[in-house]
Order: C-alpha cells, then sequence, then structure tokens
C-alpha cells in the first residue's frame, strides 16, 4: 500500500525545473503530486508520476541525480480538522513526520496527502487500524 515517489537533486538556476519537466514530457510521463523543497544552492524535488520507473531512467539519461522512496498516501476529509485527525493519529502513536504534501489530482469532496514517516510500516498499522483510507500506487494512476 505505500506509494513510489521519484526524487530529484536541482540545483538553484533558472530554467532546471523546466528541463526536468520537459524530460517527463517527451516521455509522456504524467505527474500526480509534486513538491520542492529548496535552499539557496539546491532543492529536492519530490513528484508523485504514473510511469516510476520511466522517468528514473529518462531523467537519470537526461544527467538528473534521481532516487526513489516509499511514502504512504491517505484520502482524508477536505474539511476544516480533516489534516489535523490524521496528523493527531500519528502524534498520538509516537509516529515522526519526516514531511508531507498534497495531490495535484484527487477525487471530488476529499483531501489527498502523502506524508514520509520514520516508521512506515508501523504508521500503515496504526493508520489501518484508526479507518484512516489508504490511496494504493494504482489507484493514484487511475484517477484522471
Amino acid at each position: 500500500m505505500l506509494v513510489e515517489q521519484i526524487s530529484v537533486f536541482v540545483e538553484n538556476k533558472k530554467g532546471r525545473l523546466a528541463g526536468i519537466t520537459d524530460v517527463l514530457a517527451k516521455n509522456e510521463v504524467d505527474i500526480c503530486a509534486i513538491s520542492i523543497a529548496d535552499t539557496t544552492n539546491f532543492g529536492i524535488l519530490r513528484m508523485i508520476v504514473d510511469s516510476p520507473k520511466l522517468a528514473v531512467e529518462t531523467l537519470k539519461d537526461a544527467g538528473y541525480t534521481v532516487s526513489t522512496t516509499q511514502v504512504i498516501a491517505v484520502e482524508l476529509e477536505d474539511k476544516p480538522g480533516g489534516l489535523n485527525a490524521i496528523l493527531t493519529i500519528l502524534k498520538d502513536n509516537d509516529i515522526g513526520i519526516e514531511y508531507l504534501y498534497s495531490f495535484v489530482k484527487r477525487p471530488a469532496k476529499n483531501a489527498l496527502i502523502l506524508f514520509r514517516v520514520e516508521e512506515t510500516d508501523r504508521a500503515l498499522q496504526v493508520l489501518k487500524r484508526a479507518n484512516v483510507k489508504i490511496v494504493s500506487q494504482n489507484n493514484i494512476y487511475n484517477m484522471r
């Protein structure tokens, strides 16, 4: 029930993001979710794409430093307190969050959030016990 995330090391220079998205577009890789964390000199671009293997291969071939990581995707009510409910479950079970971001595509009325946590397997068990809807990688790819 984990989702494969692509991480790309990006120099903080004009046009670098466009270079990455150009490679993906030319190879018909669709971005489902995206986030960037940056500093003065570089950034880490994180993405969920519909073809992770193709994305990694083509980005590496284009000279980018790329890695993959497993993240948890959850569906929650898109209303005040929706995210807080999930964060509280993780906090109450002493599970730390490294980072999170939301999806570009989402089903109507609900939000989709990606979590990178310290203890992935335990976090999945805790969230399932709390009846949190975990979204599979295949479900993400089929959202249109």
